[in-house]
């Protein structure tokens, strides 16, 4: 299942939709949860449902923990929710060497 939900990423139509979501977050956090996450929750919902899970925030919340659970116990899981994770959060930025923000 896991493997079919990043699949279902890269199909094109889902391809366009998060990255046009992404463009409209510009990285900012907030934003990134409110046009994101639901398009990735949406996007994850439509393949989890053909495997008895609820077609509601609830079952992306359920198959989520399982796959959190089983990652402990298996490196092939845990190499697929890592990549499933890249696809859903934007890459962090480091903080400037030195670790202080310039002041203006």
């Amino acid at each position: 299942v896991l493997s079919e939900v990043i699949q279902a990423f890269s199909v094109p139509e889902n391809a366009a939709r998060m990255e046009e979501a992404r463009e409209s977050a510009c990285n900012d956090m907030g934003k990134m949860l409110q046009l994101v996450l639901p398009v990735a929750t949406q996007i994850q919902q439509e393949v989890i449902k053909a495997y008895g899970f609820n077609n509601e925030g609830e079952g992306v919340l359920k198959f989520a923990r399982l796959v959190k659970m089983y990652e402990t116990q298996d490196p092939e899981i845990a190499a697929m929710s890592a990549k499933l994770k890249s696809l859903l959060l934007p890459p962090l930025s480091t903080p400037p060497i030195g670790g202080t923000i310039p002041a203006s």
